[in-house]
């Protein structure tokens, strides 16, 4: 009868398998009151040590104080926040602090024009700076109306350095008659003008490919019985008669160098020499 009995340590290590399996139950989600890595620890190791399981059962039951926690934006959402906040129009970039009112850009200003005056003459118009801007007069005293002079001209009819396009790199420069291309052009910064400062424009093919009129002439008067001038020129099949006929028995090879010469043979992807 007493071989039966189970030992007292027998019963204790029982007694903490059990207690372990309950703690691991509660860890895995089974009591949702404890959020702290720190409350977690304490029920592992109260679990492994019998004489601390009743403090650690009323720490179960204690949920403790409440906590709240406040989220703080990040520094990229925060840079957001504030550029929404503080609104600053895209065109005070191009405006210059503190400088002369009349040599602030057309971007920086609004004019009363007059649309009936006489082409070509000197003309005043009255001008505010746009708000966000700050400029000066000639005392360096701060000021927000002024008056500005330019010529009566609408914007298209500016000369060409006063204006830039954009470039079309697939028309061809070198043919009869000369082509033309359909090109966006926008006036420059400082220069003050009539209606739209964007406008289209018809202009000619004027662009170059790298190519030399002095090195073309150079290789059609030496090597141009070998078809040099018509290779370079990227004219591969004429270079390659030139070359298997010895250059037309030299006749080819004189064409070519007046054609050459007065720049009526040009680079095959129609650009200007340089």
């Amino acid at each position: 009868m007493a071989a039966a009995a189970v030992p007292p340590r027998g019963i204790r290590r029982l007694c903490r398998v059990l207690l372990f399996l309950s703690q691991f139950y509660i860890l895995s989600g089974g009591d949702q009151d404890l959020h702290t890595p720190g409350e977690r620890v304490s029920l592992i190791v109260g679990s492994l040590n019998l004489e601390h399981s009743q403090p650690l059962a009323q720490a179960v039951k204690d949920p403790g104080p409440t906590r709240t926690f406040t989220v703080i934006p990040g520094a990229a959402a925060f840079l957001s926040w504030l550029t929404e906040s503080t609104d600053i129009p895209p065109y005070v970039m191009k405006c210059p602090s503190n400088g002369l009112c009349s040599r602030l850009p057309a971007d920086c200003i609004e004019c009363r024009t007059n649309y009936s005056c006489v082409y070509g003459k000197p003309v005043t118009f009255d001008c505010t700076v746009k708000p966000s801007v700050t400029c000066v007069d000639q005392d360096f005293k701060s000021q927000k109306n002024f008056a500005i002079n330019m010529t009566c001209r609408f914007c298209w009819q500016l000369p060409e350095s006063d204006y830039e396009c954009t470039n079309n790199t697939s028309c061809m420069t070198v043919s009869c008659p000369r082509q033309r291309y359909h090109a966006n052009c926008t006036v420059r910064d400082h220069i003050h003008c009539l209606g739209n400062r964007t406008f289209p424009k018809m202009l000619y093919c004027n662009w170059t490919g790298g190519y030399k009129w002095s090195t073309a002439l150079a290789l059609s008067i030496t090597l141009g019985g070998f078809g040099a001038d018509r290779f370079y020129l990227g004219q591969w099949r004429e270079g390659l008669g030139k070359l298997f006929s010895f250059g037309g028995l030299g006749i080819w090879t004189l064409i070519d160098v007046l054609l050459i010469g007065v720049g009526y043979v040009g680079p095959a992807d129609g650009s200007l020499y340089i």
